[in-house]
């Protein structure tokens, strides 16, 4: 007799006061004490379920069981007092609380005198830490603390506010590989405890190694759902896109050229006035990807903003052909040939009220190609010029003049690459060029960098995912607390030695 299901979501809806209909009558279902995965596209519809099923939102129709009884959520609350909980891809802590404060926030009772009893919750999460060896510092301002840390608060606010049923979105994102098995190691240990956890990612070699059971949303449809052990990477993208997914990166050999970029003794000071960028000197040659791993928060930020002529460089030099471009602002750094691929793409790459042509061309308004008597803008050449750059980039939109907003993420990404590489440049600087971008786009994205590198362009790549850096670069370093820890060939080191190098250990 198979087992009966501890969550049910039965012919889930969302419909949004827009209109759009982000999920069409799915259907869900989780065993206790299983690791389910939940994978889907960018607009698949997993987060909109998962806030659901948290309390979060509310259903336009369908009906949630828990343990074979019905029930329907008007809040978080709700969802937490039957023992479900979610741990979001950004963080909602408080930074200038310390740990201890952060996981009790919220259960301090509702009385004009009631108060928690800090030393009970502290004995009680210590408790749990010491059952898990799951340790954080609970005296210590959140903000003082590595990004790794601050996830194990995270999840440990809701474990104190023991949940049965424990849901991580992209749980990994911002983990070192050694922070990832560390994580790896206490979901496993949850599982035996008998939790049930729900983790939604991108990254299906991590899907493959730590889940028993997978669920496949695509378009806000459910796709299927599939033992792990019955699964491959393959049969899961092609579930997820409808299509044969290449997974592996194809980068024939190539001898680097002359460099294009050169970096010396460089010294940035971030936001708070500290050191971010320490002395660093590199190079980033003629057909060649230079990669810069490393967790976030290490400098990589204010690194790529001196260089794009976003933040004011303290000390050192940048060359570009030769020539010292130190401190030139954006517009004549673009000028010169380089492109810019931010890593926060609605705030600092597009105007998503803006429609897909005006985005097409934000930064190459001034060319001659775009400007009209008296600076006005020759739309004509802007359509064209738009239309192309769908065309050849395979970008799906509505039409060209559709607000930038309704394109999924994916391909709102892609217009910048497209609009990027249009300005034929001398170096592409492309920062978190995947982030947050579904396997299509993804494998769309990373084989055009390899066609730039192959077509003798230099392209500095920084990003937090490790895969990424270790399949596209040539060269790569490991960035830690503004400095370089190495700088070595991908196929040169193990995956724990990378590890080590971004906890800050040389090697």
């Amino acid at each position: 007799m198979e087992e009966k299901p501890l969550i049910e979501m039965k012919g889930i809806v969302k419909v949004y006061p827009d209109g759009t209909r982000t999920l069409k009558g799915v259907d869900f279902s989780v065993k206790k004490g299983e690791i389910h995965g939940l994978l889907g596209e960018n607009g698949a519809g997993k987060t909109t379920l998962m806030k659901i099923l948290s309390g979060m939102l509310k259903p336009t129709d369908g009906r949630i069981y828990i343990n074979g009884e019905e029930a329907a959520f008007k809040s978080p609350a709700d969802a937490l007092s039957k023992g479900i909980g979610i741990v979001h891809q950004h963080f909602t802590l408080v930074d200038v609380f310390d740990a201890l404060h952060n996981i009790i926030l919220g259960m301090e009772g509702h009385g004009l005198f009631s108060k928690i009893d800090v030393g009970r919750a502290k004995r009680k999460l210590q408790k749990v830490m010491d059952e898990l060896n799951f340790q954080v510092p609970l005296d210590v301002p959140v903000e003082n603390l590595p990004v790794g840390v601050q996830q194990r608060i995270e999840i440990l606010k809701m474990l104190y506010r023991d949940v049965d049923v424990l849901i991580l979105d992209e749980p990994t994102a911002v983990l070192t590989p050694i922070e990832v098995k560390e994580l790896f190691r206490v979901l496993n240990t949850l599982k035996e405890q008998g939790k049930t956890i729900i983790f939604i990612s991108h990254k299906l070699r991590e899907v493959m190694e730590i889940t028993d059971r997978v669920t496949v949303l695509r378009k806000g449809e459910l796709i299927g759902s599939i033992n792990t052990s019955d699964a491959t990477p393959q049969i899961l993208a092609r579930m997820m896109v409808g299509r044969e997914v290449v997974l592996r990166i194809q980068k024939p050999p190539k001898e680097a050229g002359e460099p294009i970029l050169e970096v010396k003794d460089l010294w940035v000071v971030g936001d708070r006035g500290e050191k971010s960028v320490k002395g660093l000197t590199f190079e980033v040659r003629a057909g060649e990807i230079f990669g810069i791993a490393g967790v976030e928060g290490n400098g990589q930020t204010e690194l790529i903003e001196a260089l794009t002529g976003l933040r004011h460089v303290e000390k050192g030099k940048v060359l570009l052909n030769g020539k010292d471009i130190t401190g030139k602002p954006p517009k004549e750094l673009y000028d010169l040939g380089i492109a810019h691929i931010p890593e926060d793409r609605t705030n600092m790459g597009l105007i998503l009220d803006m429609s897909v042509a005006e985005n097409a061309i934000l930064g190459l308004q001034w060319k001659e190609d775009f400007r009209g008597p008296l600076d006005s803008i020759r739309w004509v050449n802007v359509r064209k010029h738009s239309e192309e750059l769908v065309r050849e980039f395979e970008i799906v939109v509505p039409g060209i003049d559709a607000p930038l907003r309704s394109l999924s993420g994916g391909n709102q990404q892609k217009l910048i690459v497209a609009r990027e590489v249009s300005k034929k440049p001398l170096l592409i600087i492309a920062s978190q060029p995947t982030r947050g971008v579904d396997v299509a786009s993804t494998e769309y994205i990373r084989n055009y960098l390899i066609k730039l590198r192959n077509e003798n362009k230099a392209v500095l790549l920084v990003s937090a995912d490790l895969d990424e850096v270790t399949q596209l670069s040539d060269r790569m370093a490991v960035m830690y607390e503004g400095e370089f820890v190495g700088v070595v060939k991908p196929e040169e080191v193990t995956e724990e030695q990378i590890g080590l190098m971004m906890g800050g250990i040389r090697i």
